[in-house]
This record gives C-alpha cells, structure tokens and sequence, in this order.
C-alpha cells in the first residue's frame, strides 16, 4: 500500500456493501483502500451498475460513475474499471499507480483460484507469513479446480512449506514440503524440505531419513558442500557488502 493522499470529504449517508466479504464501506477512500488490497479478488460484487449509483448519488461523482458505466456498456475490463476509479479519485500517487496497473495486467487471463494463489505469493514475498498461509490453506480447503495445471496444488503446498519455515515451524514446513513433492515430483522441493526436517528431526531421525533414500543422501551431501563452501568464504575474505550487513545487524540488536 503505497502514500494514500485525501482529496475528498464527503461520506456516505447509505454504505455500499462488497457482499462477497459483507463489509459496508462509506467514501472513495475506502473503496480506492479495498480496491488496492484485493485485486486479486475484484469481481461482480464491485464491477456493476450498483456501485456507479452509489458513486454519482452518495458521493455526488457523477463524471466518474458515468465514466464507469460506459466502461460496463463496451464490456470493459475489470483492469479499465478499476484503474478509472484510482485515477479520477486522484488518491495515489504515479509510482503506486504503476504498480497497480502492473498486477492488474499479470492478473488479467487468470482464473479466481490463480488469483487468489497470486495473492498468497505476494503475502509470502512481502514477509507476511500469517496471512499468506491463511490464503493458501482456504485455496487448498476449497472446491478442487480441476482445469488448472497438475502441479498448481503442489505449489501452494511448496507455499506454505516457505511460510512455515520463515515462522520457524520446521516440521509444519516439511510436511508441505514433502506434500509438493509428491505432486509436483521436482527434486528441487527435496532441498527445503530436508533443511526443514534437519531443523527439527532429531539427529538419529534425520540420519535414518537420508540413509533409506539415495537422493535425500545426495542431497544433504551436496548441502554440506555448499555450506562449508559458504563458511569458508566468509572466513577467508568477507566482502565490504557482508561486512557492512554485518555491522547493521549488530546495530540493530543493540538498539
């Protein structure tokens, strides 16, 4: 959410309702904050007659709702929908707008459940680790859509094993992990889960798990490659940027 700027004052004597989420909302703030939070979500429940009603009567924008109901009569876009309201609303700023426009864009051809999975990934890529398995797990908890990609339920799996392990539930972590594999079979999901399981399995249990598989062993062995290659570099010659990450850590945990 980027710098919201307030330009308009006037507040709803009748709220409209979003009745996909039953929540009321009373000026053009509000719907340009709901609009922003959810595009991945936007569907009839905002794109419709009703609302540029509300618009021109309750917050008295005729110019934008007639805007708005010449794009429904040429079948308009959800994007072109959307993107009218923001920019006549003038609540934010060119660089948020861009942004905006750029998700619009990427969201455009996909289905509900891909958009709901996009949203997920933005939560996960933006460190809300909470909200995004809460996404995930009513995606998985859904109706199964059988018209998308075999491998798509395995990624929301692969998902919330990165979730859980950023909120260090290691073995929650491994066990989506270990579910992605099974669908997606991508050996690349074998590296995290074993990091997770490593985390929290004991070592007679962890050793136990690598010796009954040969690809688990290469694995770990490859892992422990990387890590003593990692350590020794960092021990040689750490670089100004590690150094001065280095220094930034230590400042804030002394704060």
């Amino acid at each position: 959410m980027g710098s919201l700027i307030l330009c308009h004052n006037r507040k709803a004597d009748h709220a409209y309702e979003i009745t996909r989420i039953h929540r009321k909302i009373y000026t053009i703030e509000e719907l340009c904050y709901y609009l922003c939070n959810n595009l991945y979500l936007i569907d009839y429940t905002i794109m419709n007659e009703q609302l540029c009603n509300w618009l021109a009567e309750e917050l008295g924008l005729e110019q934008l709702a007639e805007r708005l109901i010449d794009i429904l009569a040429r079948r308009g876009s959800i994007e072109n929908f959307v993107l009218a309201i923001l920019t006549e609303s003038r609540i934010y700023a060119e660089t948020e707008m861009i942004r905006i426009q750029n998700v619009l864009e990427r969201l455009r051809n996909q289905k509900d459940i891909e958009r709901q999975k996009y949203k997920g990934d933005n939560l996960l890529e933006s460190g809300e680790m909470e909200e995004a398995i809460m996404v995930y797990r009513s995606i998985l908890q859904g109706e199964r859509d059988e018209t998308v990609d075999k491998t798509f339920y395995g990624r929301i799996y692969a998902g919330m094993g990165a979730a859980y392990g950023r909120l260090f539930l290691y073995q929650e972590a491994a066990n989506m992990y270990d579910r992605a594999y099974h669908i997606c079979e991508d050996d690349v999901l074998l590296k995290p889960y074993l990091y997770a399981s490593s985390r929290y399995m004991s070592m007679e249990e962890y050793h136990i798990l690598i010796t009954n598989n040969e690809k688990l062993a290469d694995i770990n062995a490859q892992m422990h490659i990387e890590q003593k290659e990692v350590e020794q570099n960092v021990h040689i010659e750490p670089s100004r940027a590690l150094l001065e990450k280095w220094k930034k850590q230590y400042r804030r945990s002394h704060i």
